[in-house]
């Protein structure tokens, strides 16, 4: 930043007392307006800037983006959202401009509210500008997710996951690693971040992730919450803030915070184990609330103290989160959920009945969708298989169930059954007796020549004699 002769004469007055450690360079920078980077160029012992040069008429030399000034004015008219970057690029490519990128940054900050107000663009219509915005201390915690790639692929772990909350008003952080993404995962580093604050804050922003939100809406539409966060949040008593789509602004403070944490405690560093990097972020904790903010310009550890104070106090027991499905009872009496089988007792349900599979990280619930007549739901509850292809099974399910061990085989011939007489009064064409096959095969049938069958047709002549009627 170059300064005006005046602005130097009336900054040149802090030099004294800035030397005798009267003051601060963020003091003087307060008090002046300027900023501390600015400060330290013109008074600090190191510095060497000297104070604006004039012309021999007295007047102050111009700056050389001043000769460029209406052709940013008349690009910004263009786009009013079109980068300081692109702007120098196309200067320097299309005008012959040797100008130092920086200044053209400064003036391209200066002009673009200006540009706006001239074409009467709404902010709303200004994408990527956005008011900064302050709150009170307990009001609000930010959540996001950081993908620390493969630091611990050495020790057989592919991918490893930092979860951030930061309490918005002193940007007080919590940070904590894992090697998953889920539901459960997710909520329990909640209640860490919580236990780690000593409280709970009154909003929570996240942006639209699936242990969050259920699905996707169209701008404008209320956004619906997945059933475990609501009942989490409900639970803990907090809110949950859902920012509008691609726009990170919102959760700014939390977004930094990933890339502090990534600097500050993995660069350079070697772990072994997801506990070895949740220490090191511990140990690194005091370090950073010792710091002065740049934002609020108090020591974060103070602002902290305040943050922690307003915070709601937690609930006296924990909040179980869940995985819910609805799955079909098999058959067997088995209930298929993760590649895995769970039975459930053969008394209480039926085929194909659906039931809620509740599952955490280390137990399997089976509940009926209805309850019985105590009002219990519960079915049976497992220890969660390990791995996919495992049949976990309580044999006290199957109670009642055919066994098989009654079935008997022999290697001879079945001996007769006794004959059972028809009753005296039952009709000979019955349809008991037509079922009965072994009646059927007991009937006696008469056995004659042919040849009578021939003599009643009259095929040959009728005869009498024995011996002709053996023959024929």
């Amino acid at each position: 930043m170059v300064l005006d002769p005046q602005r130097w004469l009336e900054l040149r007055r802090f030099r004294g007392l800035l030397e005798s450690g009267a003051v601060s360079l963020s003091e003087v920078a307060r008090q002046t307006g300027l900023d501390r980077k600015t400060v330290r160029k013109y008074l600090s012992p190191q510095g060497t800037a000297a104070p604006p040069r004039r012309t021999s008429g007295g007047q102050r030399r111009g700056r050389v983006v001043d000769e460029v000034a209406p052709l940013i004015d008349a690009m910004l008219r263009a786009e009013v959202l079109m980068k300081a970057a692109v702007i120098h690029e196309r200067l320097a490519a299309e005008y012959g401009f040797t100008g130092n990128y920086q200044r053209v940054k400064l003036y391209v900050q200066e002009a673009r509210s200006r540009i706006a107000e001239e074409l009467g663009i709404t902010p709303r219509e200004l994408a990527g500008i956005h008011r900064r915005f302050e709150v009170i201390p307990g009001a609000q915690a930010q959540v996001d997710w950081g993908d620390e790639g493969k630091v611990l692929a050495h020790m057989g772990i592919p991918k490893v996951y930092s979860f951030h909350m930061v309490l918005s008003y002193s940007r007080d952080p919590f940070c904590c690693f894992t090697t998953s993404l889920d539901l459960q995962t997710f909520f329990d580093c909640h209640r860490r971040a919580f236990a780690h604050f000593g409280g709970v804050p009154m909003t929570v922003v996240y942006d639209r992730t699936k242990t969050v939100v259920r699905r996707h809406v169209a701008p404008g539409e209320a956004v619906p919450l997945h059933p475990e966060a609501v009942g989490f949040a409900d639970h803990y008593d907090f809110d949950i803030d859902v920012l509008a789509a691609y726009r990170p602004q919102g959760k700014g403070r939390v977004e930094r915070q990933v890339l502090i944490v990534r600097d500050h405690v993995l660069s350079g560093r070697a772990f072994s184990s997801v506990e070895e990097m949740d220490a090191a972020f511990a140990a690194w904790v005091p370090q950073r609330r010792a710091q002065v903010h740049k934002t609020h310009r108090e020591v974060i550890g103070h602002r902290a103290a305040r943050d922690h104070a307003a915070l709601k106090a937690l609930p006296p027991t924990p909040y179980l989160v869940a995985e819910r499905h609805l799955r079909p009872v098999g058959k067997d009496c088995l209930v298929a959920f993760g590649g895995n089988l769970y039975s459930v007792p053969a008394r209480k349900v039926r085929p194909r009945q659906l039931i809620e599979i509740r599952a955490t990280k280390s137990q399997v619930m089976l509940h009926s969708t209805t309850p019985d007549t105590s009002g219990e739901t519960l079915l049976a509850m497992h220890a969660r298989a390990v791995g996919r292809g495992v049949r976990v099974v309580e044999e006290t399910h199957w109670d009642g169930l055919p066994t098989g061990k009654g079935r008997r085989t022999t290697t001879g011939d079945v001996p007769s059954q006794p004959r059972h007489e028809r009753p005296p009064d039952e009709p000979a064409g019955s349809l008991s007796a037509l079922l009965n096959r072994a009646a059927a095969t007991r009937v006696e049938v008469g056995r004659r020549p042919l040849s009578v069958y021939d003599e009643l047709t009259g095929t040959r002549p009728f005869t009498t004699h024995p011996s002709t009627r053996e023959t024929s």
